[in-house]
């Protein structure tokens, strides 16, 4: 079990804040009533304390139910060719409308999800708008606005790749304009991230001593940038943020399998991870249902996110990366566990498998660190952006590296732009499998959703953004307008 300082001050802190950071008055006179027990906004923001609670409580958003559980899965892990719902029949069947591509502007998933995002952006709103009028230390307030800008850009682009254009709340809201602004468009919202990345990355350390792993780094701000750009096909500018972080000291891990135990975490090829951990006696604050919700059901969770045989399929004969993703119902893990044959799908995803010799106080799986950016992917964004400029040996040289870890044989030279292209993007498959639900996102931003998904349902001009959610366009009075289709 794993007890760094800095995961530990994260697990308090959205209690401590709670209702201080909601925004905007209350419409009537009786529901103004003042927070029980808990500081006013104006009145938390007084030391260098305050600030370190404020930034503790962005990051500790990043591991509530609705940006690690059931809603991201909903937009961002069912609807792919890589799971199915997974469980039993008849438990959770709601979400094969995820699969299946079914969901209404109703649909929880989604408006979970955004919920979620907008929860975390006035957080960190809350942070770059009042940490720079505190009396503190001056690089440590820089630094701490720049790692709020870096989780905001974070949620903005979660909610851009699901939603297309939405509100951009760049301040805590205080008037009636502000708590309900229009939908801003798609390449507003791309400029806005680009902007809280580029000014994130010019002040982030590139690294932080061991009370303040799992911070947002300038390695973590500039590959969160090349990725951003890429979805844009900013390609010049995506390579040029890979190559700074291809100099920050990164380096890819020889044990793949390793590498997502928790033993491997924060090491040497991690860029940013979510830090969770379980603090005996404080169940509620070890609230990570990442692992649970998808290990095997009923011997270690709850079994949703089932890998289809098509994922397994991708990998090739030799592939090291398939024992690291793939867990098989009848087989022994490295880590000795014996996967029953009782269970109930015949896969399931070994990155969320937590082993039986970990401590289980709280929730089975909530010392697993959620990977969301390291430095293979780094190097797979450089050889898809160097290859899309024409620079094929720059793209080999980084996609090679990537087969050798997996024990493959290097892409031969000699391959059309095209082909080139297609490798990366298999290698992107396989590599970054069960992780942070980029495979719809991939599909849809390199216009293969429509052929690969079609036999699901997916509707080309219509399923590649999630339904605004209805309740958000009754709350704002009309004033959001709906995606194409729904």
């Amino acid at each position: 079990m794993k007890n760094n300082s800095l995961t530990r001050r994260w697990l308090p802190a959205l209690a401590l804040l709670g209702l201080a950071l909601s925004i905007g008055p209350s419409c009537s006179k009786f529901l103004d009533v003042a927070p029980q027990g808990q500081p006013l906004t104006a009145k938390f923001f007084q030391n260098q304390t305050d600030a370190s609670y404020a930034v503790a409580s962005c990051y500790a958003k990043l591991r509530e139910y609705n940006l690690v559980a059931f809603n991201w899965f909903s937009v961002a892990v069912f609807p792919s060719d890589d799971v199915e719902k997974g469980s039993v029949p008849g438990d959770g069947d709601y979400l094969n409308d995820y699969v299946n591509f079914r969901y209404t502007a109703t649909a929880g998933g989604p408006e979970g999800h955004w919920l979620g995002q907008y929860q975390q952006i006035n957080l960190c709103n809350q942070v770059i708008y009042n940490v720079p009028n505190i009396s503190m230390d001056a690089a440590l307030r820089a630094r701490y606005v720049s790692e709020a800008k870096f989780l905001r850009a974070l949620a903005y682009f979660n909610l851009v790749r699901a939603f297309g254009g939405v509100p951009l709340h760049t301040k805590p809201a205080e008037t009636p304009e502000e708590l309900n602004p229009a939908r801003s468009s798609q390449a507003d919202v791309y400029a806005f991230i680009v902007s809280d990345l580029t000014t994130a990355a010019s002040v982030l350390p590139a690294s932080y001593g061991s009370a303040d792993i799992g911070r947002a780094t300038k390695g973590a701000a500039l590959t969160l940038l090349a990725k951003v750009q890429l979805y844009q096909k900013n390609y010049a500018a995506s390579l040029a943020a890979s190559d700074q972080v291809l100099t920050l000291g990164y380096s890819l891990t020889t044990n793949f399998y390793q590498m997502f135990r928790i033993a491997g975490e924060n090491g040497p090829e991690s860029i940013f991870e979510v830090q969770c951990t379980t603090l005996p006696g404080n169940c509620d604050a070890s609230n990570s249902y990442w692992a649970l919700s998808q290990s095997p059901r009923p011997q270690f969770g709850w079994g949703f996110c089932t890998p289809t045989a098509d994922l397994a399929n991708a990998f090739e004969a030799g592939d090291q990366r398939r024992l690291g993703t793939l867990l098989e119902r009848g087989t022994i893990t490295p880590d000795g566990d014996s996967v029953s044959t009782q269970n109930s799908n015949p896969r399931y995803n070994m990155k969320a498998y937590v082993p039986n010799s970990v401590t289980k106080v709280c929730l089975y799986g909530a010392d697993q660190n959620i990977r969301i950016l390291r430095y293979a992917e780094t190097l797979l964004l450089n050889a898809e952006a160097a290859n899309e400029l024409g620079q094929n040996t720059k793209a080999y040289t980084a996609l090679n590296q990537i087969r050798r870890r997996a024990g493959l044989a290097a892409v031969p030279a000699g391959l059309s732009q095209a082909d080139l292209r297609t490798a990366i993007w298999k290698e992107r498959r396989v590599e970054l499998a069960l992780e942070y639900g980029d495979r719809f996102f991939d599909l849809v931003r390199t216009g293969r959703a429509g052929t690969v998904l079609k036999s699901r349902g997916f509707v080309v001009g219509k399923h590649e953004l999630f339904p605004i959610p209805l309740s958000q366009i009754q709350l704002s009075g009309g004033k959001l307008t709906q995606n194409p289709g729904y």
